[in-house]
């Protein structure tokens, strides 16, 4: 694996990724709750991160079966950021993979739609994807802050999101994995390719593909692998 460490401005670290970009074909990014935290969105495992304060059991389906209001009580204090904007990185994938690739982010914040990201797999949902698991009736963020009970059937509504202990939808997989087939340039942002399924996508790219990661310490590639390490926002920002 080769490792380009150097400050931004120096030519030779965007180069590499720049002209990676031109001359891909398909590009995929494989995104996770680091590209959204210059949105003002905390990530998950970082020391300040949210799993530093709260349990991952926070956002089980045990916990939302056994203790829904508890559940409830999470997401709208600690999941939701209504007012996050499209950050630098969101705003630059979108335009790049809408000419040519795709987003595959485990990101459940609507961010990349919001960008205008066109082609797009939510690997873990969406959490502004709001039904009630009786009836199916979709929901408002403003009407689950209000009440995490449907008045009509007393079903309870949930956000579609994947959550510890619930399998993937196998059409999301499938989608991941022909998106990554696809591509000859692989780009690695905000993750640490840690999570299990997202992180073993990696293996379903091409014997060819180039894969690359952005992130401020080095991450585990596969072999051939280019890691550059920075702040993923100026990275992002450098591009054209």
């Amino acid at each position: 694996m080769r490792t380009l460490v150097a400050p931004l401005e120096e030519a030779t670290m965007m180069f590499s990724l720049q002209n990676a970009i031109d001359q891909a074909n398909h590009v995929c990014f494989m995104t996770g709750a680091g590209v959204s935290t210059a949105s003002g969105i905390p990530d998950f495992r970082s020391p300040t991160g949210i799993y530093s304060q709260h349990p991952e059991y926070s956002l089980s389906a045990d916990n939302l079966r056994d203790h829904p209001a508890a559940f409830h009580d999470f997401m709208i204090h600690h999941m939701y950021y209504p007012q996050a904007q499209p950050n630098i990185i969101h705003r630059q994938m979108a335009a790049i993979t809408n000419r040519k690739g795709t987003v595959v982010t485990q990101n459940i914040d609507g961010l990349d739609r919001q960008a205008g990201t066109k082609h797009l797999v939510e690997f873990h949902g969406n959490e502004y994807d709001l039904y009630c698991t009786q009836c199916g009736q979709p929901f408002t963020l403003a009407e689950y802050q209000q009440s995490y009970i449907h008045q009509t059937d007393h079903g309870l509504i949930r956000p579609r999101i994947v959550l510890y202990g619930e399998p993937i939808d196998e059409q999301v997989v499938q989608a991941a994995i022909q998106a990554i087939t696809a591509a000859d340039l692989i780009v690695v942002v905000g993750t640490s390719l840690a999570v299990y399924p997202f992180a073993g996508l990696i293996q379903y790219a091409g014997a060819n593909a180039v894969i690359a990661a952005v992130n401020r310490t080095p991450l585990p590639l596969p072999a051939g692998g280019h890691m550059i390490i920075g702040d993923a926002t100026e990275v992002f920002a450098a591009l054209q």
